[in-house]
């Protein structure tokens, strides 16, 4: 059948139908930067400190003295898991002694939070922490988060907030055009061509009396449609290997995104401003994965960026303790590479796969950056044992995960895939010749740029 590009051509790249379906799209992609890292502010960790109850019976200079001094990340505060034993402290208040004065505090006996924390309201009036107990349109969205999450103190609120937004993403469903290549691998060749002809009505197009050839039609329509499941996924040597580097792509580079992203608090400074610059450096690397997209081979582009983000995560460990900007600047640096190689490998894994199992493809890959992200907080909470910790390991693994980007096929500049079988006309792979040598040679002829769609 003719390539899906050659019979669309008459439509044009950049028509009124395809940027109401762009924007459309974007627009529903605005409210997944409010959820998706929303749990920075609902479940925000305040200063918090040990509950001293008023049945204590204390003084007040016992009251005040009833929790330990501890330096915490490198300042001076409240222990957050232990106080003095109240039972101590009672007898000392009733017998009128001091502390500091009267009674050594570094001799008394310290135990757990019995009674529960207590909570600054300074940054949030509620979140989930406090109540629980448990200590460029996605970027606009993620920039939103922080705005609502000022204004809108308690948690609950915060939630209801964030999420009322998704609802009005429902009526797309009606509005929205189902992908014409999609449903041309699916042999639904007629709706894809009311699709393609509404496009061209939309775009003050006149479209061809014939899109697609009658006799290709017959052809296709006469044979069964072959299912395809995810097994195909691994069924041959070369698709199997594109599978298992993709799913170590995305799940390393969703582990530093992430990471990079719920570790913002934790930054010297406001946290709110914290987030918003984490949100703001996604505008700039989005743009920049967008013309090293159109211009540069994709795996030399994301593996740069790659090299660029881990680079500068595994070289904060060198900036002095007082240089708190400079240390912000790199972690911010370090996202801007993070997030342009997380946009470039949507693009670059859909063109890696076949169209009739592309959906799979990106699927399973997404599978795995779902379990980076799973992971990802606990890479936050290494922090807790050193702060240098989570950069060294999310800045390794993501250098490693630039090399692995080097060992993947190259699809700039080359048509997409329809079929299992054009995936596998790949350099480095022999054929030998066989019976049906005939027809491996008229498909070459047929399609001679899409042997060199790969580079293995």
């Amino acid at each position: 059948m003719q390539d899906y590009e050659g019979v669309t051509a008459f439509l044009g790249e950049w028509g009124p139908f395809q940027r109401l379906i762009f924007f459309l799209l974007s627009a529903s992609i605005v409210p997944n930067g409010f959820t998706g890292l929303s749990i920075v502010f609902l479940a925000g960790a305040p200063e918090h400190r040990c509950r001293v109850p008023p049945s204590a019976n204390l003084s007040r200079e016992w009251l005040n003295a009833s929790i330990p001094r501890q330096v915490q990340g490198g300042r001076e505060g409240p222990s957050r898991c232990r106080r003095y034993r109240l039972e101590s402290l009672a007898n000392f208040s009733a017998l009128g002694l001091q502390p500091g004065r009267d009674v050594d505090l570094s001799q008394l006996e310290l135990e757990k939070c019995l009674d529960g924390w207590e909570y600054s309201r300074e940054l949030y009036l509620s979140t989930i922490v406090t109540e629980v107990r448990v200590c460029i349109f996605y970027a606009i969205g993620y920039m939103l988060l922080p705005l609502f999450a000022y204004f809108i103190r308690d948690w609950r609120m915060l939630l209801l907030a964030l999420t009322l937004p998704g609802l009005l993403c429902i009526p797309l469903w009606w509005v929205v055009p189902e992908s014409p290549r999609w449903l041309i691998s699916q042999g639904r060749v007629q709706e894809a061509e009311i699709i393609i002809r509404k496009a061209a009505k939309t775009n003050g197009i006149t479209a061809p009396d014939v899109i697609f050839d009658p006799m290709e039609l017959q052809e296709m329509t006469s044979q069964k449609q072959q299912t395809h499941t995810i097994l195909d996924l691994v069924r041959t040597k070369n698709i199997r290997l594109v599978t298992i580097m993709s799913v170590i792509i995305w799940m390393i580079i969703s582990v530093g995104y992430f990471g990079l992203s719920l570790d913002t608090p934790n930054l010297h400074g406001d946290a709110y401003v914290n987030c918003f610059l984490s949100a703001v450096i996604e505008v700039p690397a989005y743009i920049i994965a967008w013309v090293l997209l159109r211009n540069l081979p994709r795996r030399y582009s994301m593996a740069a960026a790659l090299f660029l983000g881990g680079c500068v995560l595994l070289f904060i460990q060198l900036v002095p303790p007082h240089l708190h900007i400079l240390s912000i600047i790199l972690v911010m640096l370090g996202k801007f590479g993070i997030t342009s190689s997380f946009s470039m490998v949507y693009v670059y894994t859909a063109e890696l796969y076949p169209t009739v199992v592309r959906n799979m493809g990106v699927g399973a890959s997404s599978m795995a950056s779902r379990l980076g992200s799973i992971l990802s907080p606990y890479f936050v909470y290494l922090g807790a044992y050193d702060r240098f910790l989570p950069y060294i390991l999310m800045g390794s693994l993501t250098v490693l995960t630039g090399i692995l980007t080097l060992f993947l096929p190259e699809s700039y500049g080359t048509p997409l895939p329809d079929t299992i079988e054009q995936m596998l006309r790949v350099k480095g792979l022999k054929y030998r010749h066989t019976s049906n040598s005939t027809r491996v040679s008229k498909d070459e002829e047929e399609s001679p740029v899409i042997l060199k769609s790969t580079a293995f």
